[in-house]
């Protein structure tokens, strides 16, 4: 039915806060309980309700987000009551990870902006990068050429850059979304004077160039997993995760090439996740070498310049 033009379209219904939620502490207790029976998933940033949900709340209430404590009984306002039951549906409900609610990600001390262009940022690399990936590079020191390959946000470039204060970055990834956003970041951290953005498939804009460190948390889901993913991590760009049958498809082509771009000496680093089984099968003649980290047992690979040697 046709409305006419005096007739107005009505405006979408608004979810109302519940009257009872009147303080921080209540929020934190309903977001919790929603995100409980919403069975939503963890793991772009948070690995549990508690913390997703304090980060939401203080994030939305522009409060300290390292400073719960003093707030806990502060009564809200009808507004912010209201800000944050759109927070909640749109956790919950629409199941949007955390990081696209608030517009940012953290790694450690660092800020990054995320949208859905990028992939949200989470790096076993940047665990180990915490100890200036000691003790591979101490006989070698510090690299002076570093490149970060699939860098989506560039998170790993411009942590590298400010954990190698004297080196120079490049950050390569096949998506001029990613970019536009990696860009941001690299403005926003002030190192675009340091960290160089390439736009390209792997190393095809790097003809020449040659690196004492390459770093890489590629696309490493296969495509079982990827027919099995919850729906926040739906909301990533899938060319940021599927990776083939095996989610080898770009390890292997990295390895493959990274031997012509790496100086004497140099290191790469590949992050595969749980795919260790996966990756020692497509790599059967390289002596790779294991990495754990605090939060799991060889999420990264290494390999020297002279295993690649070509």
């Amino acid at each position: 039915m046709k409305l006419k033009s005096s007739e107005k379209t009505p405006a979408p219904k608004k979810t109302l806060p519940p009257e009872e939620l009147l303080s921080v502490r209540d929020w934190l207790r309903f977001l919790m309980s929603r995100m409980g029976a919403a069975e939503v998933s963890f793991g772009q940033g948070f690995v549990d309700a508690w913390d997703e949900a304090v980060y939401l709340v203080l994030h939305t209430l522009h409060l300290p987000l390292d400073r719960l404590e003093p707030f806990l009984d502060a009564a809200l306002t009808v507004d912010e009551c209201e800000r944050l039951m759109r927070v909640v549906e749109r956790r919950c409900e629409e199941r949007e990870p955390a990081a696209y609610i608030t517009g940012e990600a953290w790694l450690g001390g660092l800020r990054f902006r995320v949208d859905p262009r990028v992939i949200i940022p989470r790096s076993h690399i940047f665990e180990l990068m915490q100890d200036g990936f000691s003790p591979w590079l101490d006989d070698t020191g510090a690299p002076s050429r570093i490149l970060d390959l699939c860098t989506g946000s560039a998170c790993l470039a411009i942590a590298a850059a400010h954990t190698f204060p004297d080196a120079e970055v490049d950050a390569v990834d096949l998506s001029a979304d990613a970019l536009k956003v990696a860009q941001l970041n690299i403005h926003d951290h002030g190192l675009r004077d340091r960290v160089e953005v390439l736009h390209g498939d792997l190393f095809e804009p790097l003809e020449g160039r040659r690196y004492d460190l390459i770093l890489s948390n590629p696309p490493y889901v296969t495509d079982a997993a990827m027919d099995a993913l919850p729906e926040e991590f739906r909301k990533e760009p899938a060319m940021a995760l599927g990776a083939g049958a095996d989610g080898m498809d770009i390890v292997r082509r990295i390895v493959a090439e990274a031997g012509r771009h790496l100086n004497p000496g140099g290191l790469l680093l590949v992050e595969i996740g749980h795919n260790q089984a996966e990756t020692e099968a497509a790599l059967p003649d390289l002596p790779l070498v294991w990495l754990d980290t605090d939060s799991a047992s060889a999420p990264v690979f290494l390999l020297r310049a002279e295993d690649l040697a070509q």
